[in-house]
């Protein structure tokens, strides 16, 4: 049996709703992954599974597989590094046979993980906290670094979050970043959100705009910034609706490229 407590947990979230989109008709992502997963790990996911998540998990898996595809094809010879990888199969979607690839997580996580996806010649398993500055010297470096963090930002206290991307800027050059950003108002409804309130983890950070997040790091640049609106608003009438009502469209995560 699966133990994750706190953050950990919530890494079964996006896990039990690719597996659920997966195994629809017209499914918008595929993970069969996911599917092999969920079925080995006999867990009740229903909880992980609900209408807002499931639409934003779905909306944010396209836009982050878009965006690292555009920078693969235009850094082919890149190392990448997902950090709080959790049961992500990301690199299967995206592998252009040259670049290299690390997942990174906590030990529990990464020791979870190796049950499904064993190390490869280009794949590497690095079970260390994104905090721990000791975690770039296991990464080759290339002449491009793809960073993603992607579901984690929220979980860190901003001193945290300065605390990353100053590791990442003593350890690599030519960087671009893609991560994932919650707003202030969104960061203060743990208790409310559909599924992160049956864990046992709380949002502490958000920020309006990328552009606060370039106060945190010198030479941080953000280069685009688009909400998981622009997705979701495809799929479903609450999703339009989500993305036009003042007061609430500004709310979503959104997806935020970087340089360093």
């Amino acid at each position: 049996m699966l133990l994750l407590n706190g953050v950990q947990e919530t890494m079964l979230i996006p896990l039990a709703i690719k597996a659920s989109e997966t195994k629809r008709d017209n499914a918008r992502i595929q993970d069969p992954m996911a599917v092999e997963i969920v079925g080995k790990l006999g867990i009740d996911i229903s909880k992980y599974d609900k209408f807002m998540s499931h639409e934003g998990v779905v909306a944010r898996t396209i836009l982050f597989d878009d965006a690292l595809k555009h920078y693969i094809k235009k850094y082919p010879n890149a190392a990448c590094v997902s950090i709080g990888c959790g049961f992500d199969a990301r690199f299967s979607r995206v592998d252009n046979g040259e670049i290299i690839w690390y997942d990174l997580d906590f030990e529990d996580v990464i020791t979870a993980r190796k049950q499904f996806f064993p190390e490869q010649d280009r794949v590497h398993l690095v079970a260390k906290s994104a905090l721990d500055a000791t975690w770039p010297l296991v990464v080759e470096k290339r002449d491009q670094t793809i960073i993603l963090i992607e579901g984690m930002l929220m979980y860190l206290k901003e001193e945290e979050v300065k605390q990353l991307f100053q590791i990442i800027k003593d350890h690599f050059k030519n960087v671009t970043v893609l991560a994932e950003l919650m707003s202030p108002y969104a960061a203060k409804g743990s208790k409310h959100h559909d599924t992160v309130k049956y864990t046992k983890a709380t949002f502490k950070w958000g920020v309006k705009s990328g552009k606060e997040v370039e106060k945190l790091c010198d030479g941080l640049k953000l280069i685009d910034e688009k909400s998981f609106n622009c997705e979701m608003k495809k799929y479903s009438l609450r999703g339009k609706i989500f993305a036009a009502v003042p007061g609430i469209r500004n709310i979503n995560d959104r997806i935020a490229v970087f340089t360093l």
